[in-house]
Order: structure tokens, then C-alpha cells, then sequence
């Protein structure tokens, strides 16, 4: 009797944490992902630009890879110290200040004349958005402990995915249907119109965001007591939350590794995806803008599914690599299929829903072995030190086809990139960073939080 009792008592307990967490993520996380998705829609959108720009301009495709490039440049140069004054401020403030600034430089992008301005405002737009991302990732290890966090992550990333879904076919009708309108070229529409939810979700995030657990409003003082202690309970990692354990930590370099390959893996395939797309056949931009939703829908449901099954399973490593391995096989298939819209399309399909699904995991360890201003600092470092792939793929992608007409040679090496990557996962990091904190037992909770469950849920 008494065991059922009990059992019951902890059913109802974990019943009210489940939903308090569904509440949590319902008010924090959407918010989040429309941030990103047009954030993604402005870092992005240079790639359906290109279709049109690089007629207008005069640019080749080494000036436009450069360009895309030097995006990553400025994100690498000001992400430490921008998520260093996030700690510092708070991300209500700074991450409504990273949006603002970040969609007024990308509007910009319509007055570009010539090469030199092309360089510096997607320099001047890396800068603008250095710290959101990582900034995003470190507020969420602020709110969830840390068996919670690959699943909100993978929330998160599929901003990414939903970007493509969006962002290709409205990319498609901007430039189809409102070139020429009011004089204005239908690239030049784009980063106008494209800018503007930027700086529209700039005060959303400013009016509706809480930067600590015990400032928000829209919780009650019972859940806020059962979120810190569970912060509280969360893994602790060993080391002083200081600047210098960022440094001090090898970890730190062996993540910027695997992040550097994920991006390149990344940015090889999104700045060039409509080009890849063209080259099959398929000379409508509308037709290209719909064909690059397929990948994107393949990769969220696949994201959604792997994030899940690595918070339930406690396991990191074997699906971080299961997913490096399936673009790295994506790849593969888009080099020895070139010209093909089908297999392309496939093999398009792999590459995305393999790195999709692998970012959230990724970015559950840092805060296994950092914590604090550390923490802070260090997704930071790690992430800018990454995206220096960003830097490397489009670029060398561009000056492949410049020099032999194709870019078959490059998707060659990114799946080479893409194995370099797996075999960092499986025996670059520590298998204790690897390890999770299960979902704590109910039966084992204080007394305190147990009467949580018979009080009313307000």
C-alpha cells in the first residue's frame, strides 16, 4: 500500500515538472527560433541573391565565395567578447541589441555598387550577429538542466531547417515577382524586405524575455523553486568558472575542431545549394526556391527524432557520429552524382539532416566541462573558432569552379571533412564529457518538493 502510494505521489510529481518544462519551452523557445530562422533568412539569403546579384555586379564566383566568407571573419573576430558582455549584461538586452543592429547592416546589403562594399557589409553583418547563437545556447544552460537540453536545442537548430523551408520558395517569389517593381531589382527587394522581422523581433525579445528563472513573471513562485533546485542538482563541472579554465581546457580545442568540420560540412552545402540545384537542370528561380525546401524537411524531422532519442537513451557520442557519418555519405553522393536532380537531391537531404540533427547534441558538452563566465566564454570561443569552416567552404568552393568548372572536387573533400569529424567524436573528447545526468528520480525528491504536487498548479 504504502508503495503504491508513493509511486503515485511520484507519478504526480513528475507530471508537474513535465509540464512545467512544456510551459518553459512554450514561452521561451519559440520566441528563439524566430529570432534564428530570420537571422538565418539574412545570413542566407546572399545564396538566392547570387542567382541575380552576380549578373548585375560583375562578380565571379570567387569574388561571391570571398564574400560569403568574410561573413564568418567578423562572427569569428566578436563572438568571445560579445557573449563575455552577454554574461555581463544580460540576454534580454544584448540579444535584442544583436538583432536590431544585425538587420539594419543586412538591409543594407540592396545599396551594394561593387566588390569592396560586398566585402564590407557581410564583414560588418558577421559582427553585428557575433554572440547570438552561442548566447542563445549559454541562456539555455541558465533554464535546463542538462538532461533537458539536447531536445530544447534541437527546438532550436530547427530554425535552420524551417529557414529553408521559408526561406527558398520566398526567396523564389521575391526575386520572380518583384523585380523590377518601383525600379528596384528583385535581389535588391530581398535583403529590404528580408531585414526587416530582424529588427521587428529585436523588441519582441527585449519586451518578453526573462534573463534569470527568478525574474520571470509568468512563473509561480513553486516552479521557480523546483527550477533552481534542479539547476542546483544539475552536473557541476570541476574547475573555477573563470576566463582562464576556457583556455586551460584541451576539450576546448578538440570541440573547435569538430564544430570547424560541422560548419564547413554546413556552409558548403547552404551557400551553394541553389547553384548545385541550377546546375541539375532546373533554371526557375520559384522551382529552385521550393526544391531546396526538401532537404530542410527531411532534416527537422530527423533533428526532432535524434535529440529526443539522445536525452531518453543518455548517449551522445555514437549519435553524433551516426549523424557526421551520414553527411559525410551525403556528400559522397552529391559528388559521384553531379548534374542529377534526383540523386542530388538525396544526397542534399543526407548532408543537412546529418548536421542538423548533430548541432544540438554538440552543443551539450561545453557546459560539461565549463560553467559561469567560463561557460559563457567558451561556447563563444568554441563557436568562433568554427566558424572559421565558414570562412574556408564557400570560398574554396567558389575557386573549385572557377578554376575547373564544377564543384565536384570540393563536395569530395567535404566528405573527407565530414569523416575527419567522426573520428574526432568518437576518440578526440573525453567519454566522461559524453555521459548525462538522468532525469532525477522522483521517489528520491525532499519532502519540500513532493508537496508541490498536492498544492494547486497556478
Amino acid at each position: 500500500m504504502v508503495d503504491s502510494v508513493a509511486a503515485h505521489s511520484a507519478a504526480g510529481f513528475q507530471s508537474f515538472e513535465n509540464a512545467l518544462y512544456r510551459k518553459v519551452n512554450w514561452r521561451i523557445v519559440p520566441i528563439f527560433i524566430l529570432c534564428f530562422l530570420f537571422a538565418y533568412l539574412d545570413r542566407v539569403n546572399i545564396s538566392f541573391a547570387k542567382l541575380a546579384m552576380q549578373n548585375d555586379l560583375g562578380f565571379s564566383d570567387t569574388v561571391y565565395g570571398l564574400g560569403a566568407s568574410l561573413f564568418f571573419v567578423g562572427y569569428f573576430l566578436f563572438e568571445v567578447p560579445s557573449n563575455v558582455l552577454l554574461h555581463k549584461i544580460g540576454a534580454r538586452v544584448w540579444i535584442a541589441r544583436i538583432m536590431v543592429t544585425w538587420g539594419i547592416t543586412s538591409g543594407c546589403m540592396m545599396f551594394v555598387q561593387s566588390d569592396f562594399w560586398f566585402y564590407t557589409l557581410r564583414f560588418l553583418i558577421g559582427v553585428m550577429e557575433a554572440g547570438f547563437v552561442p548566447g542563445v545556447l549559454y541562456y539555455f544552460t541558465q533554464w535546463y538542466p542538462s538532461h533537458r537540453r539536447a531536445q530544447v536545442n534541437s527546438y532550436f537548430k530547427s530554425s535552420i531547417c524551417l529557414c529553408g523551408v521559408v526561406g527558398g520558395p520566398l526567396a523564389g517569389l521575391i526575386l520572380g515577382q518583384l523585380d523590377g517593381a518601383l525600379g528596384i531589382a528583385g535581389w535588391k527587394w530581398l535583403f529590404l524586405l528580408e531585414a526587416l522581422p530582424s529588427i521587428v523581433m529585436g523588441g519582441v525579445v527585449f519586451w518578453r524575455v526573462s534573463d534569470r528563472i527568478e525574474e520571470a513573471p509568468w512563473l509561480t513562485q513553486d516552479e521557480k523553486n523546483l527550477m533552481v533546485q534542479r539547476m542546483a542538482e544539475d552536473f557541476k563541472p570541476a574547475g573555477k568558472p573563470s576566463l582562464t579554465e576556457v583556455w586551460r581546457q584541451p576539450a576546448t580545442y578538440v570541440m573547435s575542431a569538430i564544430y570547424l568540420c560541422l560548419v564547413m560540412g554546413l556552409t558548403g552545402l547552404l551557400f551553394w545549394m541553389p547553384q548545385l540545384i541550377r546546375n541539375a537542370g532546373v533554371a526557375d528561380t520559384l522551382h529552385i526556391g521550393w526544391l531546396t525546401m526538401v532537404p530542410y524537411l527531411f532534416a527537422v524531422v530527423f533533428n526532432l527524432a535524434i535529440g529526443r532519442s539522445s536525452d531518453r537513451r543518455g548517449e551522445r557520442r555514437w549519435h553524433m557520429a551516426g549523424c557526421a557519418l551520414l553527411t559525410a555519405a551525403g556528400y559522397l553522393v552529391c559528388a559521384m552524382t553531379a548534374g542529377q536532380l534526383l540523386p542530388l537531391m538525396i544526397g542534399m537531404s543526407m548532408i543537412m539532416a546529418g548536421i542538423i540533427a548533430w548541432m544540438p547534441i554538440f552543443w551539450t558538452i561545453p557546459p560539461r566541462f565549463l560553467s559561469g563566465v567560463a561557460a559563457a566564454a567558451g561556447i563563444a570561443l568554441i563557436n568562433s573558432l568554427g566558424q572559421l569552416g565558414g570562412v574556408i567552404a564557400p570560398f574554396m568552393i567558389g575557386r573549385v569552379r572557377d578554376l575547373t568548372g564544377a564543384a565536384t572536387p570540393a563536395l569530395y573533400l567535404l566528405s573527407l571533412v565530414s569523416l575527419l569529424a567522426v573520428a574526432l567524436i568518437l576518440w578526440g573528447v573525453p567519454r566522461a564529457y559524453y555521459r548525462t545526468q538522468r532525469e532525477p528520480d522522483a521517489l528520491d525528491e525532499s519532502p519540500k518538493l513532493h508537496r508541490l504536487v498536492a498544492q494547486p498548479h497556478r
